[in-house]
């Protein structure tokens, strides 16, 4: 019997790396005779640097940015055993550096981003892979284009603060400082979103609000922007608002999709590429996988239990999802493959109290699902 372990993380409760360290654990005492792959992933959000490092080994590089409201901060990124630099948005510009009293996406940049990739290609990196989720900023991306060489500049010549209200004050846009080695990198962006940069499916209206994006700000920035990809498109002559994805991150993905020219990929399709996922499920006879809760959305979505139920059935392997808790359509991964879900939940209990039980609750739960197992592997 040979096993592959992939689960994401519970958030809060339990890492995906302790989730494997269970399974490994627990894998010892019912199957002492199996082969285990460890493979702890995530869907390019919190975590997703730590999973890919535990996954392909490699080593963690810190680099002082400029955050969100521009205070210096330490941001983290992983730079691969193969030589791809993995880095999470948030780690320089996230949402948790704000203070609530403090939330204004007019005076947030995203210029810690462009500092953190720029730090990687000084580095000699020229494969990225960065996850765009849990974003402070609503600036189309003029943050990170300024920290890696682009000039933008008012109707006066005078250079533009590189903020969402700054969007709005560019008159002439000039990328021939782009740091030259973006032309040999390869950047691909984990991305689950897929507005437009602009209207009211865009990145200033839906993901706005919850950055400070008032109702009496929200136009002003809506103009900002929709002004700032005319200035891109006029330099460049290519819309850089319309595709999917391009509103994600307050219109980070535009900067790098159109400006940048990186590719676009659903989170847990990135991450299980990056670790040639595929290639580890060879002579797999069963996969584990999970996250802190199945519903109908982690199926119509694609979450990380989704992603790797539909590879492995793609090669007749059967799936098992431990999870925290179960929703109503959860039911739909049936129909994905071969599986079945387990939940760490045994009784009655708060969420208090099934998060700070979770490591027990989650080694019962696999003991549960591994003996059953066992008991069918004796059926006549």
């Amino acid at each position: 019997m040979k096993l592959i372990f992939a689960p994401d993380s519970m958030k809060g409760s339990l890492s995906a790396m302790e989730s494997c360290d269970i399974l490994e654990r627990v894998t010892a005492r019912i199957f002492p005779e199996a082969e285990t792959i460890s493979v702890p992933v995530a869907d390019g959000g919190e975590g997703t640097v730590d999973a890919l490092l535990r996954a392909m080994g490699g080593e963690r590089r810190k680099v002082s940015v400029t955050g969100p409201m521009f205070e210096r901060e330490e941001a983290e990124w992983g730079l691969l055993s193969d030589g791809t630099a993995v880095m999470e948005m948030a780690q320089a510009s996230g949402l948790p550096y704000v203070p609530m009293d403090q939330k204004d996406p007019r005076k947030a940049t995203s210029l810690g981003t462009g500092e953190m990739i720029a730090a990687a290609l000084k580095e000699g990196v020229r494969k990225i892979l960065i996850g765009i989720g849990g974003s402070a900023t609503n600036d189309g991306g003029i943050g990170m284009l300024a920290a890696l060489g682009a000039v933008f500049t008012d109707a006066e010549g005078k250079p533009v603060p590189p903020t969402g209200a700054g969007m709005a004050q560019v008159a002439q846009a000039d990328f021939s400082g782009l740091m030259p080695e973006l032309q040999e990198t390869v950047i691909t962006v984990i991305c689950d979103v897929t507005n437009p940069l602009l209207g009211e499916n865009g990145a200033t209206w839906i993901y706005g609000p919850q950055k400070g994006a008032v109702p009496e700000i929200r136009d002003e920035l809506e103009a900002g922007m929709r002004h700032f990809a005319g200035i891109i498109e006029k330099t460049l002559g290519r819309d850089i608002s319309s595709f999917p994805g391009a509103g994600a991150a307050g219109g980070l993905g535009a900067a790098l999709g159109g400006v940048l020219g990186a590719t676009l990929k659903t989170g847990i399709d990135a991450v299980l590429d990056a670790v040639d996922f595929e290639k580890k499920l060879e002579g797999v006879s069963l996969a584990i996988t999970g996250e802190g809760r199945m519903d109908g959305q982690s199926v119509r979505f694609g979450k990380v239990p989704v992603g790797v139920a539909k590879r492995c059935a793609a090669k007749g392997i059967p799936t098992a999802a431990i999870v925290g808790g179960i929703g109503d359509g959860a039911e739909g991964f049936f129909d994905l493959c071969e599986g079945t879900i387990m939940t760490t939940v045994s009784g009655p209990m708060s969420l208090e109290k099934a998060m700070a039980d979770a490591p027990a609750l989650y080694e019962y739960a696999a003991e549960r699902l591994f003996r059953a197992i066992r008991i069918g592997m004796k059926m006549k």
